[in-house]
């Protein structure tokens, strides 16, 4: 396709913003630059420039053309102009292209170009113009000049690349490109929301020394009930292998516990993670121990309007899911952090997430394959695949429940989440915590229970080897490479975390288009803000759109065969977020921080008596 053979869109533009990134706010935009392709009109504006409307046309007779386009509508909300009605984002349309491939200039706007053996910017200019665009206001007339010269650089820079991208798009076309970058427009007004956070806790919690006193004061509480941490001759609280590994002893897990070529127990952050699904009780030390090891400060891009913002890079992973930065994220450093979040006077949050989404993904994307039986979707129809699956095998008794059996159910949920992706024996067995023998068994159980999935599994790896891409049903493509060089169970795991991918974008299209507001995609889930009185309509509407939406991407039959049921959490205000895994170490945090400002009240109380005190004299 070319240019001149695209719809008929009366104006296509080609847009880019430089702004200042600060973090937890929305951007403050410095200046503009746009070309219109039809016409030839360009045009360059500084920030005063810009008024209450966009220079240009938003509405559906218009196709705007960027690079990471969540970028570029979130400086429209920013200056609270509408968000583009039509989007054409290069940035997942060449990651889509070159997914998978080496791009040894990466994936913007410089590799794109250079991908295509196109001259691009100098990277030292580019990293230049973007460092005294951060060091902010104000700038020189000459700085000026030259920020707007780079940015109508950067706009033009995407004219041949969209020429050559559309002329290689092969099988994607434009529609599904439009829907990517609908996708981006949609981040970036998730973005925009922000998530709300306690505005009376995080202040606290963010302080360096606040922080540092709580870590501290942590370890004796929660390690009361293990008996791990020693203090050091600097009074620094350190995790002692030995103790722990006397705690293991006293649990009966000893042996069971991974270990390192040395023979040594296995301490990774992964395998403790792991050991503490299948051992619940451990959790809270593994929280305590990730809190000491790795949280040195609290870092959560977190405005001054007390919302959490940072930028979400759609599509960033080779699955396409959403990649925001950990350490600025609520949803990723640790879960009791979560409980941070609180919805302000008036309002209330919801937390829905898809049930056992991945179970039912791998089930769905099998049926039919080389016979009738799916056991897969059977278990998932009874309303708790894992637990079905444990009965099926003798596992528990027919009569158990989540609650009367959550250890062994949770067992079941890792191997089960883990095996269909083809995880070994031995590694099933570090990761459980059981022997090299169980672990054969269950494997043998899911293959038997199991058997089409594995036929379309073992079929799918000899696809991709044979034609070298896969992709999924709504054009998300991955290339396979060097067949050497295939890792056999990231390939496994593709087309079910690439098909989620799919379905929760369509998720976060739909909610928008139907006017819910939407704060944060999180996986397999999402989280939304309403007024209180409206919290359970929104909720029941978007549990209704993610069950359409994995009916558009599943090709779900009349019944609801290949349909994703929903769970969902409703926190309305004074009450805030919780996550049941996190709840220990949050409340012991809380109690500290209590503490800490009794003693400060106290004192300040102290110091005030003790200066009246003097004042009488």
């Amino acid at each position: 396709m070319l240019i001149s053979e695209l719809p008929s869109y009366e104006e296509i533009w080609l847009h880019d913003f430089e702004f200042i990134a600060r973090p937890g706010e929305q951007q403050d935009v410095v200046c503009l630059a746009a070309h219109e392709l039809r016409s030839g009109r360009t045009l360059r504006l500084w920030r005063d420039q810009l008024g209450e409307q966009p220079p240009y046309r938003t509405d559906r007779g218009v196709l705007f053309v960027s690079f990471v386009a969540n970028a570029e509508v979130a400086s429209h909300l920013a200056l609270g102009w509408p968000m583009p009605a039509n989007v054409l984002d290069l940035s997942p349309v060449f990651r889509n292209l070159t997914n998978g491939l080496s791009t040894p200039d990466g994936k913007g706007l410089i590799g794109m170009r250079r991908y295509f053996g196109l001259d691009a910017i100098d990277t030292k200019r580019k990293d230049a113009m973007r460092d005294r665009i951060m060091r902010g206001w104000p700038f020189t007339p000459e700085e000026k000049e030259k920020i707007q010269d780079y940015c109508v650089d950067d706009v033009m820079l995407m004219v041949k690349p969209l020429e050559l991208l559309l002329a290689d798009m092969g099988e994607i076309d434009l529609k599904t490109a439009l829907y990517w970058g609908e996708f981006a427009a949609v981040s970036a007004l998730m973005f925009y929301h922000g998530v709300p956070i306690d505005p009376e806790i995080y202040p606290r919690l963010s302080n360096k020394n606040t922080w540092r006193a709580v870590r501290d004061e942590m370890v004796p509480v929660i390690d009361a009930q293990y008996g791990v941490f020693v203090q050091n001759a600097a009074n620094d609280w350190v995790f002692s292998s030995e103790r722990f590994a006397a705690l293991l002893r006293r649990m009966g897990i000893y042996e069971l516990w991974p270990r390192l070529e040395s023979g040594a127990l296995n301490m990774r952050r992964k395998t403790f993670e792991n050991m503490s699904r299948v051992f619940p009780q451990l959790e809270p030390l593994r929280q305590l121990r990730h809190a000491r090891d790795k949280m040195r400060k609290i870092k959560l891009a977190v405005g001054a309007d007390s919302r959490n913002r940072t930028t979400l890079w759609p599509f960033k992973s080779k699955t396409g899911r959403t990649q925001p930065k950990a350490s600025e994220w609520i949803f990723s450093p640790a879960v009791w952090l979560r409980s941070l979040i609180k919805p302000a006077p008036g309002m209330a949050v919801a937390y829905v997430d898809y049930s056992s989404m991945e179970f039912l993904l791998a089930a769905s994307l099998s049926d039919g394959h080389c016979g009738p039986v799916n056991n897969m979707l059977g278990m998932y129809r009874s309303g708790d695949p894992y637990l079905s699956f444990a009965k099926s095998v003798g596992a528990v008794p027919q009569w158990a429940d989540k609650e009367s059996h959550e250890e062994v159910r949770e067992k079941y949920k890792v191997m089960l989440l883990s095996t269909q992706y083809g995880l070994t024996a031995p590694s099933l067995a570090i990761r459980l915590g059981i022997s090299v023998f169980e672990a054969h068994e269950m494997l043998s159980q899911h293959r038997s229970q199991f058997s089409q999935y594995w036929k379309w599994s073992d079929d799918y790896i000899h696809h991709a080897m044979q034609t070298g891409v896969v992709q999924t049903a709504l054009g998300w493509t991955y290339h396979v490479g060097i067949v050497g060089a295939i890792n056999d169970r990231s390939l496994r795991n593709w087309p079910v975390q690439s098909a989620g991918a799919d379905v929760l974008r369509i998720s976060c299209i739909l909610a928008v288009r139907h006017g819910i507001k939407l704060l944060a995609p999180v996986h397999d889930a999402v989280l939304i803000e309403a007024p209180t009185d409206r919290i359970e309509a929104d909720v029941a509407l978007m549990q209704e759109i993610m069950r359409r939406a994995s009916r558009i991407v599943l090709n779900a039959t009349a019944d609801g065969t290949h349909e994703l049921r929903t769970d969902y959490k409703i926190v309305k205000h004074p009450a805030r977020y919780i996550d049941k895994r996190g709840i220990e170490i949050w409340e012991h945090v809380m109690e500290i921080i209590k503490a800490q400002a009794s003693a400060t009240t106290e004192e300040t109380e102290a110091c005030a008596v003790t200066t009246k005190k003097r004042e009488s004299f």
